[in-house]
């Protein structure tokens, strides 16, 4: 399931968002008024900005017996968006996350992170972060990787696949089918793992293709020292490349145009 191989980049990348989510206790001074420091802060490289209210589901509470529904308050998602699309910043008064559509590599995309993230810790000031997060959605199009014709038993591993990964199963004949985890890794690490089958939605665009969505949620929770963020980031970087290159085959991973080592 994990691989040793050394770090890998690839020139058809199935990539649909990568996510890095930072929590941290609720600092009531980002609900209060809008950002206004932190925009200036960030506003050459991320100049668009939205936001919308967001009221979380609500929250059961009391004892056995006597439950009750209580509402939660809503909450602002400030949202900042760079002049091309591809790069967004999210804050909330408990998180602050930094999503891209078109990933190419670690070194950018961190890079990328730093403004916001020195930004966010100057303004504010955390205690510390709760959870370090760093989420990777791949969908992979047969199509796009001329294999349209090939199953995806020859193309994941089998503990990805569940019975899809049967001989005797027909993908056309399953009209549903996951797997879904949860597990310990390296380094304090630990994995949210969703896999199966799957179609895009895309606002205008209609596309009936069945993808495979490989869905790989790393985090690490705790009281984690702002001046050890960093370091938490590499170590779940480092993990979901042992989960991703441990998913995939070889024909798959030849099909996907390997580029050099990185």
């Amino acid at each position: 399931m994990f691989s040793q191989s050394p770090r890998q980049s690839f020139g058809k990348n199935q990539l649909v968002e990568v996510i890095c989510q930072l929590r941290f206790p609720e600092i009531l001074a980002i609900a209060a008024k809008p950002p206004v420091d932190f925009q200036e802060a960030i506003r050459q490289e991320y100049p668009r900005y939205a936001a919308r209210k967001e009221v979380p589901a609500p929250k059961l509470a009391g004892t056995p017996g006597n439950f009750t529904l209580q509402n939660q308050p809503e909450t602002i998602n400030h949202q900042f968006t760079s002049a091309d699309g591809v790069w967004r910043v999210n804050l909330t008064s408990k998180f602050i996350s930094l999503a891209c559509g078109q990933y190419t590599n670690w070194e950018d995309f961190a890079q990328k992170l730093d403004l916001p993230l020195a930004a966010f810790i100057k303004t504010y000031q955390p205690a510390f972060f709760e959870r370090v997060g760093l989420r990777y959605i791949n969908a992979f199009s047969r199509k796009a990787l001329d294999l349209e014709e090939v199953p995806f038993r020859e193309l994941f591993q089998p503990c990805y696949l569940g019975i899809l990964a049967e001989d005797d199963v027909q993908e056309t004949g399953t009209s549903r089918c996951s797997v879904d985890a949860e597990l310990a890794l390296r380094g304090g690490c630990r994995a949210k793992i969703h896999a199966g089958p799957g179609m895009i939605k895309r606002p205008g665009v209609q596309d009936k293709e069945v993808r495979f969505i490989l869905d790989n949620d790393l985090f690490m929770t705790g009281n984690i020292p702002i001046n050890l963020s960093t370091g938490a980031m590499q170590t779940l970087h480092q993990q979901a490349d042992s989960l991703f290159l441990g998913a995939i085959t070889p024909r798959l991973k030849e099909a996907m145009e390997p580029l050099e080592y990185c």
